[in-house]
């Protein structure tokens, strides 16, 4: 029997929310339609804010919250108007929200946009806060779409990594015929890139990766930032916007000031592209095809650079396994929603370091449930 659920994501690198609608048949999903919606530049403004500490950041949570929540809803009622798809017919919102916090090491992450709102708003149960009870569990809460890659990308003869590159990137190791599945985040994707671009030609992100692509990058340069020691740290491992920041960026190129701006976005092009190859070599070395979702895919440089990094492996995006890669994240959190509602888990041990299995997320009911046999 088919089911129909929602997926919202709004990720690190703040570009845009991804709203899709996808229905499962056999456990397998199948995208029915899409949507995304621009950060209106105030809130999104607040939201930066919001993601370092600042002064009466309570009182501006208090306002960002359910901000974000209402424009969740706006995006699922577009979504559903233009699939023609009545709200009745879903069985349930997976809402990743909006991450403003993320630090494993002292125990907490904390993703906003108010489920409670979003549940009234558009009358569709919503399961979010898939991250912390992973956290409670001992994991990482980071990163969860390696237990959808596996259901959906794993193979019985290729071996097989899947890459989302966002804000920060992150990697699944999908051995051929195997459980033992791995996966971790290897550092910046699109963040350190779509801040450059911001910084000095005022654009949200760079364009098929235009500017990085003008010039060679800087091997110095390259070899500093990879003296970060969050890459030499043994998976599981995960990190964001707390570590890789503007202020990282501007600490980092202190001792590079005669460096043109498009030497330094081809260098933070590579850092990308390194950072995801590295990995793979160390950890997956009997890889044999690569495949990319997320933002960075649609990067023509940041994929011609990790074609250069992995030479012995073949890389392409998720649409050679029928899946666009933009709406990958997105379809991930309706899974996990169909995860949630169904009591199984969402989570792998192997690569949050959780101590087990664990269902994740709150579940947000849209009606209530009465005891019929109640006074």
């Amino acid at each position: 029997m088919s089911e129909i659920y929602l997926g919202l994501m709004s990720g690190t690198s703040l570009d845009a929310i991804d709203a899709v609608a996808v229905r499962f048949d056999d456990h397998r999903p199948a995208l029915i339609a899409s949507q995304t919606v621009a950060w209106p530049a105030e809130l999104k403004a607040k939201i930066q804010q919001l993601c370092h500490p600042g002064n009466n950041e309570i009182r501006l949570l208090a306002e960002v919250d359910p901000a974000i929540a209402h424009l969740y809803a706006q995006a699922v009622k577009t979504l559903l108007t233009n699939a023609a798809l009545p709200a009745d017919q879903v069985s349930a919102i997976g809402s990743h929200g909006q991450t403003i916090r993320h630090l494993p090491e002292l125990g907490y992450t904390l993703q906003i946009g108010d489920p409670n709102v979003l549940a009234e708003q558009t009358g569709i149960t919503v399961v979010a806060d898939f991250r912390r009870r992973d956290m409670a569990a001992g994991g990482q809460g980071a990163p969860l779409v390696p237990a959808f890659h596996h259901a959906v990308f794993a193979s019985d003869n290729t071996h097989r990594v899947v890459v989302n590159i966002g804000g920060i990137s992150n990697i699944s190791i999908l051995p051929a015929a195997s459980q033992q599945i791995t996966g971790f985040d290897t550092g910046p994707g699109n963040l350190l890139m779509d801040h450059w671009c911001q910084q000095q030609w005022l654009k949200p992100f760079d364009p098929d990766g235009f500017h990085a692509g003008q010039e060679p990058h800087d091997p110095i340069l390259l070899e500093t930032m990879l003296s970060e020691s969050f890459f030499r740290l043994p998976p599981p491992k995960s990190t964001g916007r707390e570590l890789f920041n503007p202020e990282w960026l501007q600490w980092i190129l202190k001792g590079f000031s005669g460096l043109s701006p498009t030497t330094i976005q081809a260098t933070l092009c590579r850092l990308s592209a390194r950072g995801i190859a590295d990995a793979i070599k160390h950890h997956a070395a009997e890889t044999e095809e690569v495949f990319v979702c997320g933002g960075g895919a649609r990067n023509r440089t940041l994929m011609k650079m990790l074609c250069e990094e992995l030479p012995n492996q073949k890389v392409q995006s998720t649409s050679a396994l029928g899946f666009d890669p933009q709406w990958v994240e997105a379809i991930a959190f309706a899974w996990l929603a169909r995860q949630t509602m169904k009591g199984l888990p969402g989570n792998l041990p192997n690569v949050t370091g959780a101590t087990d299995s664990r269902v994740l997320g709150g579940i947000y009911r849209a009606t209530c449930v009465t005891d019929a046999g109640s006074d």
